[in-house]
């Protein structure tokens, strides 16, 4: 989808810190805290809560209530006069709640459509869900834990994510040493977003949480918690998850919880809610694509190839050499392994030093709905940073899918 009238204000966007599943955020419901958060995004960019026409909602761990989705939190934040869709697909929710919203800016009657994009997830304490079935021994059900079973299996494929990234491995013969290379880059990089005090972070990110129990504050979250320390040595010690594999622990992510928020509407409406109107952010395409059965890393050639040829940078989509790729001035992509950023560059010829400068989901993991929003996020500031230029999203999903975004932002 070529897009020409979705812009996103500088600054209308936000996410909180990402915790390890199982830390500070395992018990607050995720919808509750993703319209605390945003009632604080908002209230700091002094933007109503009625300035919205509509919330697209990005959400694929259910959630006690979350049946009523997006018109529940948009009451939760008090816009009780809006409405809109609740999105699921998997780690490309991200990607398709900001496309399906940009849709509805290109093609709206309204004047100045301007829809808020929240996604959340809580990948700790995820439901065990039990499926009546009648014919079963005793009339037993099925049993599934959401989170952990649908992890460790693909009904489609018949194998485990894991199991994809080894097939990717082994076909374009990337070893744990290499693996283990591109995450001490990836280490290194989200470094840079912790100086001066993460001053990075700062630009974007909703801190500090409290986390309370009734008045009393158990706990106070002030940047990303549960990183791993990253250590050549340290790394070498690991042996690979799978027999006669060669993807470790270290080599990829885990689970996490979070939210992330972003306004998109129309050129006008983006320079009155900007922090900077200097600063403009369009969005030019959304892409998916797909890979044949368990190559799930794969899926995100194919959406790439797709997305810049709809943003109009085609030449860039058939590069195989580093030089096709000076346009694309910063990259982003959601890793959930470090073989996704080995094959994409295998295939594309994007040096892996020239993606994911400040940090990636490799690094401090992923809550699924709202991973692919601080991907972006980042990749805004990035830009912004650099003096403006083209940016590219891509992120792999469940069911060897796969999801891209290019964006232009123009600093005058």
């Amino acid at each position: 989808m070529a897009l020409e009238k979705a812009y996103i204000p500088y600054g209308g966007y936000w996410c909180t810190p990402f915790v390890k599943w199982q830390g500070n955020f395992a018990n607050l419901h995720p919808v509750a805290l993703a319209a605390e958060t945003a009632q604080q995004a908002l209230a700091e960019r002094d933007i109503s809560a009625r300035a919205f026409s509509g919330l697209f909602f990005g959400m694929t761990v259910p959630a006690k209530n979350s049946f009523y989705g997006a018109p529940w939190l948009a009451g939760l934040i008090g816009a009780e006069g809006i409405t809109g869709p609740t999105f699921s697909q998997a780690c490309a929710t991200s990607a398709r709640v900001m496309g399906s919203a940009a849709f509805e800016v290109e093609t709206t009657n309204d004047v100045n459509p301007t829809i808020l994009c929240i996604t959340a997830d809580r990948t700790s304490n995820g439901p065990h869900i039990l499926y009546p079935n009648p014919s079963g021994p005793g009339g037993r059900g099925d049993s599934e834990d959401w989170v952990w079973d649908n992890f460790n299996f693909d009904p489609f494929a018949g194998n485990g994510m894991l199991q994809t990234a080894e097939n990717v491995a082994r076909e374009f013969k990337i070893s744990t040493a290499e693996q283990h290379e591109v995450v001490l880059m990836r280490y290194a990089q989200y470094q840079q977003a912790l100086e001066n005090e993460a001053a990075f972070h700062k630009r974007y990110m909703v801190t500090p949480i409290e986390v309370k129990s009734g008045r009393k504050v158990l706990a106070t979250v002030r940047d990303d918690e549960g990183i791993f320390s990253t250590t050549a040595d340290g790394l070498a010690r690991l042996k690979p998850v799978t027999p006669e594999g060669s993807v470790t622990f270290g080599g990829q992510t885990y689970p996490a919880d979070g939210n992330a928020g972003l306004i998109i509407t129309t050129r006008e409406r983006a320079r009155e809610l900007s922090r900077e109107p200097g600063i403009e952010i369009q969005l030019l395409a959304f892409a998916e694509g797909r890979a044949e059965k368990g190559y799930m890393p794969k899926a995100n050639t194919p959406a790439v190839r797709r997305v810049l040829e709809r943003a109009g940078l085609s030449e860039a989509a058939q590069a195989r050499s580093a030089r096709g790729w000076r346009e694309v001035k910063a990259i982003k992509t959601h890793n959930p392994f470090a073989v996704n950023d080995c094959a994409l560059s295998r295939e594309l010829g994007i040096p892996l030093e020239g993606m994911n400068n400040y940090g990636c989901s490799l690094i401090w993991g992923h809550p699924q709905g709202p991973t692919g929003m601080r991907l972006i996020i980042e990749l805004i500031e990035e830009l912004v940073s650099l003096g403006g230029g083209y940016g590219l999203f891509t992120g792999c999903a469940a069911g060897d899918t796969a999801a891209a975004v290019v964006l232009k932002v123009s600093v005058n």
